[in-house]
């Protein structure tokens, strides 16, 4: 028994790992976008980084047993639903990307942690869950958050503190929405068809937008693919830490990204903003955390 718990431990460590991990690549993904943002447009941004982040996709989802026990099947009976997820990414990556070009890194990526007040809010009329007054509350400390940060009325361009926000909707809507696919669909695979319309409907916006700039040198091009891998990588280890234990032991790491966010961006791009984040971005962690100890405390009931 104690080598059975040892071995749950370690598995839970390592998904913990996981997921530090991935939200380390979805920030190096950001830091990249913001660097290349003043010389190609967001739609193109967006289209190389689904071209691109479909690699290590197709890679996992050929390395899963149990796709290939089932005769490797790529139609799915919910395809309506997995084309309607990639839609809703386009728009959500094209308002975080240009949100990344206008905003502080830090700021940007803060607000877009709020997806988890979004995500509690959508799952009511989407998967008809009961929400009770204390997660409600635990939403609202989050959204005075974000109002914090956002500053309506103020000298500053708070229409572009919409943008994430915006964003972080959309991911939550993404989020949501997984949770109604079948379960035995491998989640690769819907990562896969969500990537796939998302590069199809951001290289339809870019050809609408005027087309692809030609890249500027080969530090770009290797940019671009470090843009894409990254982004692709950081989606599939998340995958993989919700796997390997469950969701309420990862939770409450999920939000080391945003001193992690304000750390990279005063490395590399001498950005301090203390007071756009402070003390907004607290109250969003705080909602979020409010949240994910009332989920732990109604699973252990």
């Amino acid at each position: 028994m104690p080598h059975k718990r040892r071995m749950r431990t370690d598995r839970t460590a390592l998904a913990i790992a996981c997921m530090l991990m991935s939200l380390t690549l979805f920030d190096a993904m950001g830091l990249i976008i913001k660097h290349l943002s003043p010389r190609y447009g967001v739609a193109e941004l967006s289209a190389w980084r689904n071209l691109f982040g479909m690699i290590p996709t197709l890679i996992v989802l050929y390395a899963a047993r149990d796709w290939h026990a089932r005769g490797r099947i790529w139609r799915l009976r919910q395809w309506r639903l997995a084309v309607g997820r990639g839609v809703i990414l386009v728009f959500a990556q094209f308002a975080f990307y240009m949100s990344l070009g206008i905003l502080s890194f830090a700021t940007a990526s803060t607000i877009t942690y709020s997806s988890a007040l979004f995500m509690t809010a959508f799952a009511v009329p989407l998967l008809g869950e009961r929400v009770g007054a204390l997660r409600w509350s635990a939403v609202l400390v989050g959204f005075v958050g974000v109002i914090w940060i956002i500053r309506p009325g103020s000298d500053s361009v708070s229409w572009a503190a919409l943008l994430p926000l915006f964003a972080a909707a959309c991911y939550a809507l993404t989020g949501v929405t997984a949770r109604l696919m079948d379960d035995d669909v491998p989640t690769p695979l819907i990562n896969l068809y969500s990537t796939g319309v998302a590069a199809i409907g951001s290289v339809v916006l870019t050809l609408f937008m005027g087309g692809f700039s030609p890249v500027a040198s080969l530090s770009d091009l290797m940019w671009i693919c470090a843009m894409g891998a990254f982004g692709g990588c950081a989606v599939l280890l998340l995958i993989v830490a919700y796997r390997m234990t469950e969701q309420s032991n990862l939770a409450p790491f999920s939000y080391f990204g945003i001193p992690l966010a304000f750390v990279l961006g005063w490395l590399f791009f001498d950005e301090s903003p203390w007071a756009e984040l402070f003390p907004g971005a607290l109250l969003i962690a705080a909602g979020g955390l409010l949240i994910i100890w009332r989920e732990r405390r109604l699973a252990r009931d």
